[in-house]
């Protein structure tokens, strides 16, 4: 998978500063929310600083970018910040949320299991398949898509239900996507503090890393 995601380059072109770490964790053991989960999650929610909101702003001028409104459909990071404290869904959604909100990152977590095809982020075309529930994208909208369709709208604004985290995933793939102000360095940093949540969930997790810059 992660040899074959790529970014399609009208979404480079419309934010030149994009950029996304994609990590592949393999063999997790997931669960519900624990003492642990909780705490990382009340950590986070410590750490969230107004700094932040620079980081915010810039995912909802890239929203603006192509056409969406990030008042009525917010940035994931947006909407998760609002939410504090932190909702508690399970052990790795948890780990990720936590990581999200300390950084002001958007990361999406997905069952690696449930995809077809790679992960790829593209400009739509308004012609592909979504979940009802979500409907389906506007020509020129930012999504990440499979070969099934649609896996989450508006860029990170909502995911779709088949490829969602469940307590039963064993593999799965995380997009921690970045503009700037955050710097590259911030990012790497971010992912370290993932692989590391989740290594303490599952010591033999095998997890994998790809850097995706400047439409590369």
């Amino acid at each position: 998978m992660l040899d074959d995601i790529w970014v399609d380059d009208a979404v480079t072109a419309l934010r030149p500063d994009f950029a996304v770490l994609a990590m592949t964790a393999r063999g997790l053991r997931n669960g519900p929310t624990d003492d642990r989960s909780r705490a990382w999650l009340a950590e986070a929610a410590e750490a969230a600083r107004p700094v932040q909101d620079a980081k915010i702003d810039a995912w909802k001028d890239a929203y603006r970018a192509f056409g969406a409104k990030p008042q009525r459909t917010r940035p994931s990071v947006d909407a998760l910040t609002r939410r504090l404290p932190l909702p508690e869904i399970n052990l790795v959604v948890d780990a990720y949320n936590a990581v999200s909100v300390k950084h002001a990152l958007p990361i999406g977590g997905e069952d690696l299991d449930r995809y077809s095809g790679p992960a790829r982020l593209v400009s739509a075309t308004g012609d592909e398949e979504s979940e009802e529930a979500l409907g389906r994208p506007e020509p020129g909208e930012v999504v990440w898509r499979d070969d099934l369709g649609v896996t989450c709208r508006r860029w990170n604004w909502r995911q779709v239900a088949r490829t969602r985290l469940t307590e039963d995933t064993t593999n799965a793939i995380f997009l921690l996507e970045r503009l700037e102000p955050m710097t590259m360095e911030e990012l790497k940093e971010a992912g370290e503090e993932l692989a590391d949540l989740l290594t303490r969930l599952t010591p033999e997790v095998r997890i994998s890393s790809r850097l995706l810059s400047g439409g590369k």
